[in-house]
């Protein structure tokens, strides 16, 4: 059975939770719910996607471009396309934002990826997901909702991707990736 992303899923280890609102060509509209001291667990570039996040409960912290910026509810910020990027809770109280990614492309099977992954808990002491089984993913979906590390330039994560495809080939992750889409 396929992950259903309207249920929402939690990593535990960065104490984030997505659940998805809506999914359409124009936006993938998510929640997320981050626990007193949670975290994005690395700074991160979209490359074909706005991301907007509407602070519905609690203060953000997010770095674009090395500036900080910090929101509280009621308060919106868009971190463009090819920026670098992360967020926080910055208080000791539940942060809850609205999360839109514009165009929204195929966000909602690379989030079906991300959230097997999390749910799976196949992921390092920090919360970051199985980077090599996720550039699979990736790969095999010919995947256009991409966010890579920032230190990463694109052409050697894309080189990554292909590398990964090959080695989750052989070691069948085709299962785990038809297990979180259906």
């Amino acid at each position: 059975m396929s992950v259903d992303l309207y249920q929402p899923f939690t990593n535990r280890i960065t104490g984030e939770t997505f659940r998805c609102l809506s999914s359409a060509p124009e936006a993938y509209v998510t929640e997320w719910v981050v626990e007193p001291g949670g975290y994005v667990p690395f700074e991160h570039v979209h490359l074909a996607q706005d991301e907007v996040f509407h602070v519905k409960e609690g203060e953000l912290r997010a770095v674009i471009q090395g500036r900080e910026h910090i929101l509280g509810a009621g308060q919106t910020i868009t971190m463009p396309r090819g920026t670098r990027q992360i967020a926080y809770n910055n208080k000791p109280e539940v942060l809850r934002c609205v999360l839109e990614y514009r165009p929204g492309l195929d966000s909602y099977a690379v989030f079906q990826c991300f959230g097997g992954l999390t749910l799976d808990r196949d992921m390092d002491r920090r919360g970051l997901i199985n980077f090599a089984k996720m550039m699979y993913f990736m790969e095999k979906m010919g995947a256009k909702a991409i966010a890579r590390p920032a230190f990463v330039p694109t052409v050697v994560f894309r080189l990554f991707m292909k590398l990964f495809y090959l080695v989750g080939a052989a070691l069948g992750w085709e299962r785990m990736y038809r297990r979180y889409t259906g």
